[in-house]
């Protein structure tokens, strides 16, 4: 698969971002300064937008106004902000998944990230999906209309691609905890645990949390942290209403801090897959 566009508009709303932030300007400033100069249509929060990174075609005239008002006047930086917009502004696979994956933001971070870590409290993490569980899980969801539900297995099978042999994809730690184990639709269960012991390899590692580790610092609920290569790291979590992106120095620390107690009160890889092996024979 070929890298997308996600990581490129994070890292321009990020660079924007600081490029204001050292010209000791607000955003209200910057706002009204660009429709002072008439260099495209700059409404109210379009900036907090862009810094933000909720846009989803970047655009090479804004950028070039806010350059301006930087006083950003080397060719070579310009030139590179501009090679940068335009790579921001490529589109992935999933596009032709809006319908179900909406924007796709997490899907293009995780096509990007170097390694990605994940506890799982209640469900089956979906890189590790079978088909057959990803029908349920969807089912589970509420969809009942049979080609929406092969939409959204399509794209998420699709996602897992990343994992094929040969593929230059992420690294993978998964914590699952025992309850998603046992939430497993007895139809499936057999074929979706033999999957999660199949998997493993260097490159991917699974740990099971057991009921006995008891209470623990993730009991607030799922989280996934992903790095990369040449960027900050970026930890997503996902509820009902929302998916949640958190970029700050002191909320990516925390969450490592958790990561590390809850993969230390889980099974280790061998034990683990002694585990799994052990509920094949039940």
């Amino acid at each position: 698969m070929a890298k997308s566009s996600t990581l490129r508009r994070r890292r321009l709303s990020r660079r924007l971002r600081e490029l204001r932030e050292a010209a000791g300007l607000t955003a209200a400033h910057v706002t009204t300064e660009a429709r002072r100069r008439g260099k495209g249509k700059w409404s109210r929060g379009k900036l907090t937008r862009i810094e933000n990174n909720e846009w989803l075609r970047p655009s090479i005239v804004d950028v070039e106004a806010l350059l301006d008002i930087y006083a950003v006047t080397d060719p070579a930086d310009r030139e590179a902000y501009a090679t940068l917009t335009k790579e921001a502004r490529n589109t992935g696979w999933w596009v032709g998944y809006a319908d179900v994956l909406g924007k796709g933001a997490y899907v293009g971070l995780e096509l990007e990230a170097a390694t990605i870590r994940t506890y799982e409290a209640l469900v089956i993490p979906g890189l590790l999906q079978t088909e057959g569980y990803a029908h349920a899980i969807t089912r589970g969801h509420g969809v009942t209309d049979e080609a929406d539900i092969e939409r959204y297995v399509e794209a998420r099978m699709a996602r897992k691609q990343i994992l094929a042999p040969g593929s230059s994809g992420p690294q993978v730690w998964a914590i699952i905890d025992e309850a998603a184990l046992r939430k497993i639709p007895s139809e499936i269960h057999e074929e979706q645990v033999q999957h999660l012991i199949n998997v493993q390899r260097p490159t991917l590692r699974v740990q099971i949390l057991p009921d006995t580790a008891g209470l623990h610092p993730a009991t607030a609920g799922s989280f996934s942290i992903l790095d990369f290569l040449d960027d900050p790291p970026v930890v997503y979590r996902e509820d009902v209403m929302s998916q949640l992106f958190y970029e700050d120095p002191v909320e990516i620390a925390h969450c490592e801090m958790v990561y590390r107690h809850v993969q230390a009160a889980a099974l280790s890889v061998p034990d683990s897959q002694a585990f799994l092996e052990n509920m094949l024979n039940e």
